[in-house]
């Protein structure tokens, strides 16, 4: 299950883990003008840990979900 929100400067997407008994905890992606960051709690540190992607970052990572094992630099098209 997910979650879409559209706040002021940014689009908000929360994942919720649903299922199994191994549940993790929600994901949070924020996606502003210039970077998209990803939040998760971390139970075992009791602290919200976050890490913040470039627009070029998020690209390559779309393209490497559909891609086999590999090393790949994407170039744009001309």
């Amino acid at each position: 299950m997910f979650t879409i929100e559209h706040d002021f400067d940014a689009t908000v997407i929360t994942l919720v883990d649903e299922g199994a008994p191994h549940l993790q905890e929600d994901v949070t992606v924020q996606a502003f003008e210039d970077c998209v960051t990803v939040e998760q709690y971390d139970t075992r540190t009791d602290a919200m840990v976050r890490i913040t992607l470039s627009l070029a970052q998020l690209r390559d990572l779309g393209a490497a979900l559909n891609l086999p094992e590999g090393i790949y630099r994407l170039t744009p098209k001309t």
